[in-house]
């Protein structure tokens, strides 16, 4: 598998093994195993998963060198699949005041609402990592077919809970924040209670089944 690692500003690396190919959970399971190695290492700042990426921060400018070589030989080192996975099923209630944006998908796709309900909540789902919010999911395996362009103007609120599509991906909003994502509904699981150890519900490897408790048209 082709590995690029390149520069981001002074003190950092990205490490990308797929710069041109599909998502890939081996990778991006690789990479979650570089990342615990590297956050052990003084040296090391943050060791931060992204999509199918993994960017790396040194505390000095003079380790990059070092921490170049460092990735390199991880990488060929690493074991796939190495996240243990749950199954997780999140609670939905879809449309009406919870999915304002559900007709709006439907119509997109010219599908009925019953339609986009039925392939959103049929499909399974995999956590590749956890960012934007604490406890926000970026999950791999939207139907095509429910691929949605995000909203032209984002919202300034989106409540806790939120089940949305942008683009090729949907998830959940752990917390009330600004979103520019087709709301389609919404959970009452909590994805993130900082009271609970751990506090995100979900982790890297983890599947998602979206089951549905109500249905407001």
């Amino acid at each position: 598998m082709q590995t690029t690692i390149y520069p981001l500003g002074e003190r950092a690396l990205v490490l990308d093994p797929t710069p041109e190919a599909p998502l890939s959970w081996a990778a991006q399971s690789k990479l979650c195993w570089i990342a615990e190695q590297l956050r052990h290492l003084p040296i090391v700042e943050e060791a931060i998963p992204g999509m199918n990426n993994l960017t790396i921060v040194v505390r000095e400018t003079r380790q990059l060198k070092a921490m170049q070589a460092r990735l390199g030989e991880l990488w060929q080192s690493a074991p796939t699949e190495t996240c243990e996975s749950r199954t997780i099923e999140i609670p939905v209630s879809y449309g009406g005041e919870a999915g304002p944006d559900l007709h709006a998908v439907a119509k997109y796709h010219n599908l009925s609402p019953e339609e986009v309900i039925k392939r959103h909540s049929e499909a399974s789902y995999q956590v590749f990592f956890i960012g934007f919010q604490p406890g926000f999911a970026y999950l791999d395996g939207l139907p095509e077919r429910l691929h949605t362009p995000r909203l032209a103007t984002p919202r300034l609120t989106i409540p806790a809970g939120s089940v949305g599509i942008g683009g090729e991906q949907t998830g959940v909003y752990p917390l009330a924040s600004p979103g520019g994502w087709q709301i389609i509904g919404r959970t009452q699981l909590a994805l993130f209670d900082a009271s609970r150890n751990p506090p995100c519900l979900l982790k890297p490897g983890d599947r998602v089944r979206f089951t549905t408790v109500e249905i407001c048209l």
